[in-house]
């Protein structure tokens, strides 16, 4: 479903190259566009994903130069400096779905005429229908669905053979003594807190929009910040199980793939109240023609039928694209079966929560600033 409309926002029109463009050879000359891109992304395996599916194959197509700066934690901070400089470095930005939302609120990013610019589907789908729920807001192009979950060392003695079959195994240092890893931000932690403090799934944003809400939730985290070594990037987390640093700690679903199944380190997954979010492409405004042509020809071909199932491939997050999940099937390297690795697996959402974008992104910035002054205390 849509959400809010940008006010003054420049809807794209440029390019309408995509309608017939669904392999690579297919792929038309651009004309008039920039003979370089600099993309930002989140590093680690998932941007490793985004260089194998498309953007190294773009590359070798076009001979465009690509480069990549891995910052999108901090992409409204970076976006907001560059727009007041008046100088935008970035020409294409990989974000979440909540800070899609600000972006778009904010005029930092662009609307996007979908089934003008993006290719349709290889069933002949339009790319509304086919993007269908992900298209989330008019500045936000999807990509892939992904979870935040946890990952665990099965191989911990103190733990005398238990296993963390819930979420709550987070806050029972009792039965599960070590250090926990979690994010350096209020998403996501005051909801799990809150939900291991005894409210209902249906209560949690109401009880989040009260000042004694945010309270309860920080006072459920009390009870295990000793045993907390906080992330900001998504990376810290697998590095942390595999160095056995940490004993449980929350990350993107694909980077537990990584050093699951990549690097066989002893760590399992715990989906258990598993977060759902969408992640994509925003196109920042204040770029010129040439730069702005060249974006919307590299979307064009990253986010169609083919590049999506083939990004699939390479980490466990579900393409965006009703048509991409046919061609999904094994991992490229591995060869192994890759729908059980899938946050949307059946089996894998037996409890879950979808990232609530429009609240968070009126309330983002006030609860990050109270959870920062909570994690200098």
């Amino acid at each position: 479903m849509k959400l809010k409309h940008i006010l003054g926002a420049t809807a794209l029109t440029l390019l309408p190259l995509a309608a017939s463009m669904t392999a690579a050879q297919d792929l038309p000359e651009c004309e008039n566009c920039a003979d370089s891109m600099v993309l930002m992304s989140w590093g680690g395996a998932y941007q490793a994903s985004q260089l194998a599916a498309y953007a190294a194959p773009y590359s070798a197509l076009t001979g465009v130069t690509i480069t990549w700066d891995e910052s999108s934690n901090e992409a409204i901070a970076k976006l907001r400096a560059a727009q007041e400089a008046g100088n935008m470095t970035y020409d294409l930005v990989d974000a979440e779905g909540p800070d899609s939302q600000r972006a778009c609120d904010e005029g930092l990013a662009v609307e996007i005429d979908f089934d003008t610019a993006l290719a349709p589907g290889a069933d002949g789908s339009t790319p509304t229908d086919d993007f269908g729920p992900s298209l989330i807001n008019d500045c936000f192009v999807p990509q892939i669905v992904f979870s935040t979950t946890f990952g665990y060392r099965n191989d911990v003695a103190a733990w005398n053979g238990a296993v963390p079959d819930s979420l709550c195994a987070i806050f029972d240092l009792e039965t599960f003594p070590g250090m926990r890893s979690l994010e350096s931000r209020p998403k996501k932690n005051l909801e799990w807190a809150l939900l291991c403090d005894g409210v209902a799934q249906d209560d949690l944003y109401d009880v989040l929009s009260t000042p004694e809400g945010v309270d309860r939730a920080l006072a459920k985290l009390d009870t295990i910040k000793d045993s907390v070594i906080w992330w900001s990037a998504g990376a810290e987390t697998p590095q942390r199980l595999a160095d056995g640093e940490a004993v449980i700690g929350s990350t993107y679903n694909g980077r537990l793939f990584s050093v699951i199944e990549e690097q066989s380190q002893p760590v399992s997954m715990l989906w258990d109240w598993q977060v759902f979010d969408f992640d994509g492409w925003i196109v920042p405004t204040g770029l010129d023609e040439a730069r702005m042509n060249r974006v919307m020809h590299f979307l064009a071909f990253a986010t169609d039928t083919q590049r999506l199932a083939d990004q699939a491939k390479y980490i466990s997050y579900g393409p965006a694209r009703a048509s991409s999940q046919p061609l999904v099937s094994t991992h490229a390297t591995l060869g192994i079966d890759m729908a059980q690795h899938m946050p949307t697996n059946p089996a894998n959402q037996q409890n879950f929560l979808v990232n609530e974008i429009e609240w968070w992104a009126d309330n983002q910035d006030e609860l990050d600033a109270r959870f920062q002054n909570w994690l200098a205390q």
